[in-house]
């Protein structure tokens, strides 16, 4: 936070024990680098804050008993003044147990005036955003769908991505899910109702928006198209909505790195899977961008290719996914090639740069494969969509389809091909052991989900029923028995022999679901490795040191299984 006509610069750090979702939050001061003495300071919960005032912060985290949803997360959001002890904080708003959680919310409108209030997710998908109109109790609900993003202010305009199509009241016509729309702020704030809503983006076919900065000047949109990264810019005139694409170095993955309401300067990133990380400064006078700085090469990449390849699935779809090898490698079935997905909660496997994965695994001459099924938000809200609840085995037909491709093209075979994924990926790879063990001959099951009959009783699980269905729900448990790689373990299977990861202060996906997994492998009399970290959280790794160890365990063990022939035993 920045007072107006002042140069100090305040921040709110999170710290985290050992990688836990569970934080701690304290007031930090940019310029002179140290913690403010006397300063904000909240112990330790799963929880979140904005500022409201150079002296005012929302907070919303665990004030107690009964404060914390079914999915562990905070509903209550209170309002805390300088000076003031956290527990004399004032209560704001409240929303309910059954909600995923709540989050506080500010924006500014004009000179420095703010908007104080929250996003209330009643599930997964679903948030309501409510706006604390100054010397009212009565909190005011946003006019917008459920199942939208409120992106900001820009010059007066009310900036919100749409996740499902609407047709605003009064107006004629409609917008698509996928859209980014806006409406003047002024005119809500006075009337307390939906102005006319204008489209500014409405993404092609093969496109995605995945997310909105707002800047002094101009308006920057991050888009997925056909998984490759594009900028855009756009900016208001007497004409409608003007967009310019920004030239980038080439066909990566970009990004937005510091895009600021108040400031001119814009950062971007940019990285391609043979190409590393860079800092781009971006110029919104000639829409140019500058090389700033670049991670150094930490692999060499002479003589390895990149290709985006097409699969059809099994309901026809086409699903895209990237190649990463030597260009000369023999298409005769013998490459080692580690096929990764993930494949859920509308999130886009993009190119990134992986030293780990250039030294270890490229450098040697295997493959790597970065598979865009659906469940994903590479294609927008609907890729994501058509994956949900008893829809999911569509998610899995993709990854087997890319998997099948790999080996009918020559690529690799059933001996040479492993597959990897964490958390919803690494449920991927527990459905994959079931499915089609005898597509692959390793696989590294990460941080996973694999007891879906208990999930959502476990840590976060409750905000995911609307990603997987419930087992409460008659109809959607009995799809989800049928998926469940826990409960489908048969051990008269002939199983690729797995690698299961997990973190033993996993605060997000309890370790349990790896713990009974291995277990059930372990009482069957089935090969299998087991590494838990005691420390990393979600990530399964806390620091550099341990993310390292972690990283020598899954390649060597990738190379054990791969580079060698015939198809390791089940038994």
């Amino acid at each position: 936070y920045r007072p107006a006509g002042q140069t100090s610069y305040k921040c709110m750090i999170s710290l985290s024990d050992g990688g836990k979702d569970a934080i701690i939050r304290r007031e930090f001061d940019l310029v002179s680098k140290r913690f403010v003495e006397d300063g904000f300071i909240s112990a330790e919960a799963k929880q979140g804050s904005a500022w409201a005032g150079p002296d005012t912060l929302l907070i919303a985290t665990d004030w107690g008993e009964g404060t914390r949803t079914e999915s562990g997360y905070p509903f209550i959001v209170k309002r805390w003044q300088r000076g003031t002890p956290l527990e004399f904080a004032d209560e704001v708003f409240r929303g309910k147990e059954t909600d995923v959680g709540v989050w506080p919310l500010t924006l500014e409108v004009s000179n420095g005036r703010i908007l104080q209030g929250a996003a209330e997710a009643e599930t997964f998908f679903t948030t309501r955003y409510w706006w604390f109109p100054d010397g009212e109790s009565t909190a005011v609900q946003w006019p917008i769908p459920l199942k939208a993003d409120l992106e900001g202010i820009y010059q007066g305009q009310v900036l919100v991505s749409l996740k499902q199509d609407w047709t605003p009241a009064g107006q004629a016509d409609g917008f698509t899910s996928g859209d980014l729309v806006a409406f003047d702020v002024e005119t809500f704030i006075s009337t307390r109702k939906l102005p006319h809503v204008s489209l500014v983006f409405h993404p092609e076919e093969t496109q995605a928006l995945e997310s909105v900065g707002i800047s002094k000047d101009v308006i920057l949109l991050q888009v997925s198209d056909t998984a490759i990264g594009k900028i855009y810019r756009v900016e208001a005139s007497d004409q409608g909505w003007q967009i310019t694409s920004v030239r980038l170095p080439g066909t990566g993955q970009a990004g937005l790195a510091f895009v600021n309401e108040k400031e001119s300067t814009v950062f971007l990133n940019y990285e391609g899977f043979l190409t590393p990380d860079s800092l781009l400064a971006y110029d919104s006078k000639d829409n140019s961008v500058t090389p700033l700085k670049s991670m150094p090469a930490k692999f060499k990449a002479d003589g390895l290719t990149v290709r985006q390849r097409f699969a059809v699935s099994k309901d026809g779809t086409r699903i895209p996914y990237f190649l990463v090898s030597k260009a000369d490698i023999p298409m005769d079935g013998t490459t080692p090639t580690v096929l990764y997905g993930y494949g859920g909660f509308q999130v886009s496997m993009n190119p990134a740069y992986s030293p780990v994965l250039g030294r270890l695994w490229l450098e040697q001459g295997g493959a790597y494969v970065l598979a865009n099924i659906r469940g994903g938000g590479e294609f927008g809200p609907a890729w994501h969509q058509a994956g949900l609840k008893q829809n999911r085995q569509r998610i899995f037909d993709d990854f087997i389809a890319v998997g099948e491709d790999l080996v009918a093209a020559g690529i690799t075979s059933p001996e040479h091909l492993g597959i990897m994924g964490g958390s919803n990926g690494g449920l991927l790879m527990g459905v994959m052991l079931n499915q089609r063990p005898d597509l692959w001959n390793a696989a590294v099951v990460q941080v996973p989900l694999l007891d879906m009959l208990r999930y959502h009783l476990l840590l976060a699980g409750a905000s995911w029923v609307d990603e997987y269905g419930s087992p409460d729900v008659p109809e959607e448990r009995a799809y989800l028995e049928t998926m469940s790689p826990y409960r489908n373990f048969d051990p008269a299977r002939d199983y690729p022999v797995p690698f299961f990861v997990t973190s033993t202060k996993d605060d997000r996906v309890h370790p349990g679901h790896a713990r009974k997994m291995a277990a059930k492998f372990q009482a069957a009399g089935l090969p299998f490795y087991y590494y838990e970290n005691i420390d990393g959280g979600h990530s399964a790794a806390a620091n550099q040191k341990e993310r390292a160890r972690r990283s020598a365990l899954e390649f060597t063990y990738l190379t054990r299984q791969l580079a060698s022939s015939p198809k390791s035993p089940g038994r």
